[in-house]
């Protein structure tokens, strides 16, 4: 009989897959159900959001460094930490107590008592923790916040430090989530009943039709409306992208870089599910995902294809979505992992394969349709950058006003491009353009 894991025991796994392999392994958390897989969710992402502000408090109630700290033993600590200054409904005691009974159990009595002075001398002085306390201006505001340095710097350069203040403590809370209705399986006034009965608080958006702003996907899990393809978890901004590309029934579209699909749904769903639409993603699993959403969702006049676009030659059809693999600076709440895990350099590669992707793009529309370039970054780099580039090369192509299809507040002064940004739009960071091809 497999023995069953703790949500604390499960993070403790989670978080030490992601300092030696430098991703996320989501199939540790997935082993959970209900409560537990919502805790285990709460600890990783939040000592994810938190790491470099706990790692600055161990170095000052530890005698060993945190580059010298056993991998377990650490992330234990930073659990017990978290559990002590931001997870609400954790008495102090039984803060302290679990993660002192984790560590023995790990690590035998030693670790439990060395463990427990740590943790006991934090608690001691929580009314008066130290604050980081360093010369350099660009460290004292990255372990303050826990964002990388590179990242700090980029963004007080081009914000100023109290609009980047800002943006990384939004990144720093427990972020909400949006749920899109899908009309191929029921519709939003249903949906709202479904809602209201199950008494799950929802906030109905004025920006796009059929999304919901709910705190946590629990209650909705446990209800097993993803499964039965009611409604997908699809942030407000993301369904900016499909909503510009404007799919007709009738036509033909490609999404590409599709996976996990939940775009694809939203353009089948705009489609009525008529016409023919080509979902593109590179990676074997992702198109596996991608099929089996597909599927799920009822999204019948989909089909799948793993394909490289910047090698293979694709048909001209009326419409085609690119939401080019990026940096993902616009979802660092939701995914905490990202800002670990990116790098400057990362930028230039990302950039490069962004200018590739939308030339193969650019040879697959016909005249007088259109192109979406779409991302979840916030860095202009990889967003209206890429489109100037574009257009310098491609002068076949014009940029198509926006304001009949989003909320001004969203749009560039021109309409031609939209940004949200999480601290002022409450939403995940995402650009997009329309590109018409000149008939």
């Amino acid at each position: 009989m497999e023995q069953t894991v703790t949500a604390r025991q499960a993070s403790v796994q989670a978080l030490n897959f992601f300092e030696e392999f430098h991703k996320t392994d989501s199939k540790i958390l997935n082993k959970l159900e209900g409560q537990d897989r919502q805790q285990a969710n709460e600890y990783v992402q939040g000592i994810l959001r938190r790491r470099s502000y706990l790692d600055f408090l161990i170095s000052r109630y530890s005698a060993v460094s945190v580059g010298e700290m056993n991998l377990q033993f650490k992330n234990i600590l930073r659990i017990g930490l978290y559990d002590l200054l931001f997870m609400d409904g954790t008495p102090d005691y039984a803060a302290v107590n679990e993660a002192v009974e984790l560590a023995k159990t790990l690590g035998g009595s030693r670790s439990g008592d060395l463990m427990n002075a740590i943790l006991r001398r934090v608690q001691r002085d929580m009314p008066n923790l130290p604050k980081p306390d360093f010369e350099d201006r660009t460290k004292l505001i990255a372990t303050t916040f826990s964002h990388p340095e590179w990242l700090v710097k980029r963004w007080v350069d081009r914000f100023g430090e109290r609009e980047a203040f800002r943006l990384m403590q939004h990144n720093n809370q427990n972020p909400s989530y949006y749920l899109r209705v899908n009309g191929l399986k029921t519709n939003a006034k249903n949906f709202q009943l479904r809602l209201s009965k199950a008494d799950i608080e929802f906030e109905e958006s004025d920006w796009l039709p059929g999304y919901y702003k709910v705190n946590s996907l629990s209650k909705i899990r446990a209800k097993g409306w993803f499964q039965k393809g009611f409604a997908q978890v699809q942030d407000i901004a993301a369904g900016f992208a499909p909503t510009i590309l404007d799919p007709q029934p009738g036509e033909s579209v490609y999404d590409l870089c599709a996976a996990p699909g939940t775009k694809t749904i939203m353009i089948c769903d705009l489609m009525q599910n008529q016409g023919s639409i080509l979902a593109v993603d590179i990676s074997a699993d992702r198109i596996a995902l991608i099929a089996e959403n597909v599927t799920n969702y009822g999204a019948d006049i989909v089909k799948v294809q793993r394909a490289d676009i910047t090698n293979e030659r694709f048909k001209l059809v009326d419409a085609v979505l690119i939401d080019a693999p990026c940096s993902g600076t616009g979802v660092l709440a939701k995914r905490a992992d990202l800002r670990w895990r990116r790098s400057e350099a990362d930028l230039e590669e990302f950039t490069r394969q962004q200018d590739e992707l939308l030339d193969a793009a650019a040879n697959m529309v016909i005249r007088g349709g259109r192109l979406v370039y779409s991302t979840c970054s916030i860095e202009p780099d990889e967003n209206m950058g890429r489109i100037q580039a574009f257009l310098k090369e491609y002068d076949n192509f014009e940029l198509e006003n926006l304001e009949d299809y989003l909320p001004e507040e969203v749009l560039a002064e021109d309409g031609k491009s939209y940004q949200t940004l999480p601290h002022i739009h409450k939403c995940d960071g995402h650009f997009g353009v329309l590109l018409r091809r000149k008939v």
